[in-house]
């Protein structure tokens, strides 16, 4: 006798279509990819994919917000919770959450797909800015104002910190995907994330007792 064949959930569709979406998009490129390609891949008929997903904007768009999208909010959150106790505390918290998430391929990889793809479809990037970096700038706008109130941190410019804090996580995203070799140092990323840390917060200069 033949086993009846699993049924799929319509709940579960939506899941499957953006896995199928993020597979073409990382194997073609967000240009050359067809909405074709990725029914194949999804199993389902191009017009299934178009009662969930409009476009492929649509899914690149979704895909962010299960990823970058979800470690902005949870950032924010983070502050919102922990910055008025202890300011330094919540800036190493969220600093290890980013880096922590942001390290696995999986979860970087719509993030990485818009920076390659943001120049020639700037839809796309504005949705990211709104979604993604809006909500991490207000949270490390509100992370800044909490330690520089407490006098746990110096008045600085708000933009030119977040620039300063967020170019070396871009960065270590970047050097352990995209430009990662066999043979390179696995970093630890809570680690990673201290030292981090230690540096923005206490710049390059030695510090009294430190020996050379």
């Amino acid at each position: 006798m033949s086993r009846p064949k699993r049924q799929r959930r319509p709940e579960d569709r939506p899941d499957e279509i953006l896995d199928a979406a993020l597979a073409v998009f990382t194997e073609q490129g967000f240009a050359a990819a067809r909405v074709d390609d990725i029914a194949k891949r999804a199993g389902l008929s191009k017009g299934a994919v178009y009662l969930y997903f409009p476009s492929k904007e649509a899914m690149l768009n979704a895909l962010v917000e299960q990823s970058a999208g979800l470690v902005a909010q949870s950032a924010e959150r983070m502050v919102a919770a922990a910055a008025p106790g202890d300011p330094e505390q919540a800036f190493r918290a969220v600093l290890r959450m980013v880096l922590t998430v942001l390290s696995d391929p999986e979860v970087s990889a719509a993030p990485r797909l818009v920076l390659s793809e943001a120049p020639r479809f700037p839809e796309l990037a504005a949705y990211y800015r709104t979604h993604v970096i809006d909500i991490g700038q207000r949270a490390f706008r509100a992370l800044f104002a909490a330690g520089i109130e407490r006098g746990r941190f110096r008045a600085v410019d708000a933009d030119t910190a977040m620039r300063a804090l967020m170019g070396p996580v871009i960065a270590h995203v970047l050097l352990t995907t995209v430009f990662n070799r066999p043979g390179d140092p696995q970093h630890d990323p809570a680690v990673m994330a201290d030292a981090l840390a230690d540096i923005v917060l206490n710049g390059l200069k030695p510090r009294p007792g430190d020996v050379s």
